[in-house]
């Protein structure tokens, strides 16, 4: 029972090492913006621009807006009885305003301020593409002053391009169909709220005419209203005075015949004055003046209405009115300056931590301890890029700067590396690498000068005999190459000039094929040899060995396993993970005992070598 709990249950370690993984923490947060932050700027830079670009090359443009109230009418059979509440339904107010977005609204506003040929109103809104980059250059000449001195009219003449060719000239029916779009896309009508209350507003360059537009647009509504009821009106009257005219034929006919009837002073109504069919029957006076009395109601009503008719035909009242006019707005309602800067802005960020986002998402390059740890090994340190120095670092930043950030950063790494857990204490130490252009060399160095300022006797050996760049820099070209090899191999270890360590060069290295294990067991064997003519040369504390890299060759790094450990160093954001991961494997297979990595040019510090 006991052996289950351990498998069901993870540890508390674990535990804390996997909330740790996945808890995103305000260090994070800060080491991802430090990071991207030139991405986030760049971004910002951009968005600026174009909205720069875009408040340069667009003219101002300006709203006015009109306002007009609809208000229901009783129909004419309720208007002489009580009190009747009347109101528009939404479909009814939008219907008024289809009415005023109509082309003959349009028609009618366009006939009236001759808009046509007006060529202010005409013009594109919205500048195109080349005449926006043709009014940035003419921007550009007016602050250089190149257009005064040199009397350029436009960047066009400035480059020898000439000037933009002018459209071809637009036929009566294509001018009117493109001032008509111009109008629409400048129209805008919309209720106010749930009420009865319009608002017709223009937006056009210049302000006077916006509130020159939209004032003639509620004008032709309110003039449209009008004229549809004077024709309808009238149309109502020519039909009731056609009517009218029968009627007073038909009732003057009915009543000459009731006349004449009267006067043949004819009373009787027989059996014989009527047919048993009906047929030539005669209509009794009581008929005829029943008939000539209807035809006279008849033709009153129709005269009445006619009457009513005329008389709205004369005087059409709206059912609309204008209670707000337009006028010349003051400031212009775009482009809005702050709004569009505050909108770049917002988009600029979006953008700049979305990009970061999605290069931090592919980016496999190691960047973190944390990365270091998913791959079975622990990060003994992180190095932050030396003050001053070369690309791969400074081999004496040690020594001449030993409080600055990566002096103090490299010797809590050295007290990491001499409580690493291994079955024997750290005599024989290795560095490698995965690309040559790292700074191993550098680290090597400096490692070794730390050692040997703490009372440590230490020996460097440049290992890495395709590079030789601790060779060289130590020792100077001439130093490296001139010097003749001696036998045994130990006697060709130098002092290294300026320097508290002893070092051997790479050439001897390369020339006693110390890379193969046997070689180099037998010669760190003959360093500790403990008779009297290699005394001075076995009183060595440490030796550190400037190993080949992967880029070198798998077969080259096997020397590491005679060592006591070995150190890989990793440049931060640009070592990728799976060459990282295919160099511990190759150093595993070798049997290699791995110390750990120590992360070099680390712009993000987030372990605990940070907090010391």
């Amino acid at each position: 029972m006991n052996r289950m709990f351990p498998n069901q249950w993870p540890s508390t370690t674990e535990q804390q090492a996997s909330a740790g993984q996945e808890f995103i923490g305000l260090s994070d947060i800060t080491g991802f913006l430090r990071r991207y932050i030139g991405t986030i700027v760049a971004c910002l830079a951009a968005a600026f621009l174009v909205v720069g670009f875009y408040i340069l090359t667009t003219d101002p443009t300006f709203t006015a807006s009109a306002q007009i109230l609809i208000e229901p009418k009783l129909p004419q059979h309720l208007q002489e009885g009580g009190e009747v509440n009347l109101s528009l339904d939404t479909a009814q107010v939008e219907s008024q305003i289809a009415v005023m977005e109509s082309e003959k609204i349009a028609a009618m506003v366009l006939d009236q301020l001759k808009l046509v040929d007006d060529p202010k109103f005409n013009r594109p809104q919205v500048p195109i593409l080349l005449e926006r980059f043709r009014r940035i250059g003419a921007v550009l000449l007016d602050a250089s002053g190149l257009r005064k001195s040199a009397r350029f009219t436009s960047l066009w003449e400035y480059f020898g391009i000439g000037v933009p060719e002018t459209p071809a000239t637009l036929t009566e029916y294509q001018k009117a169909r493109r001032t008509m779009s111009i109008f629409s896309n400048g129209l805008d009508i919309r209720r106010i709220g749930v009420s009865y209350a319009i608002d017709i507003s223009f937006t056009s360059p210049d302000p006077e005419g916006a509130a020159r537009i939209a004032n003639a647009t509620a004008d032709a509504f309110v003039r449209e209203q009008i004229e549809t009821k004077a024709d309808a009106a009238k149309q109502g009257g020519v039909w009731l005075e056609t009517r009218l005219q029968q009627l007073r034929t038909q009732m003057n006919e009915a009543m000459a015949k009731a006349q004449e009837f009267r006067s043949r002073h004819d009373y009787s109504v027989g059996d014989e004055a009527k047919r048993e069919d009906g047929a030539g029957a005669v209509p009794t006076l009581e008929e005829l003046e029943v008939t000539a009395e209807t035809y006279q109601k008849m033709y009153e009503s129709f005269l009445q209405a006619y009457t009513n008719s005329v008389s709205q035909q004369s005087y059409p009242v709206a059912d609309a009115r204008v209670i707000t006019a337009a006028t010349a707005p003051l400031y212009p309602s775009a482009p809005k300056p702050k709004l569009m800067l505050a909108f770049a802005a917002a988009a600029g960020l979006i953008l700049g931590i979305g990009l970061s986002f999605v290069r931090h998402t592919f980016d496999w390059t190691i960047r973190s301890p944390r990365h270091i740890r998913d791959l079975g090994v622990e990060c003994v340190g992180e190095l932050p890029p030396t003050s001053r120095g070369w690309e791969s670092g400074r081999v004496d930043e040690v020594a001449k700067y030993p409080h600055s950030r990566y002096s103090q950063s490299l010797r809590k790494a050295r007290t990491e590396i001499s409580l690493a857990e291994t079955s024997r204490p750290i005599k024989l130490l290795g560095l490698t690498a995965v690309s040559n252009d790292s700074s191993k060399s550098s680290v090597a160095s400096n490692l070794a000068t730390l050692y040997s300022r703490s009372g440590l006797k230490t020996l460097v050996i440049d290992a890495d005999v395709r590079r030789s760049t601790m060779t060289t820099r130590l020792l100077g070209p001439s130093g490296a190459f001139d010097r003749p090899c001696q036998d045994p191999v130990r006697l060709n270890i130098v002092r290294a000039p300026g320097r508290p360590f002893d070092v051997l060069p790479s050439s001897v290295v390369g020339a006693r094929h110390l890379l193969a294990p046997g070689n180099m067991e037998a010669f760190l064997l003959e360093l500790t040899a403990s008779d009297l003519a290699a005394y001075e040369l076995a009183a060595y504390d440490i030796v550190i060995l400037d190993l080949p890299t992967l880029a070198s060759g798998a077969d080259e790094l096997i020397v590491g396993s005679v060592l006591d450990g070995v150190v890989v160093v990793a440049e931060w954001g640009k070592t990728h993970v799976e060459t990282l991961r295919e160099l511990v494997r190759t150093l595993q297979a070798s049997r290699t005992p791995i110390l750990g990595v120590l992360l070099t040019k680390a712009r993000a510090m987030k372990s605990k070598h940070r907090r010391a």
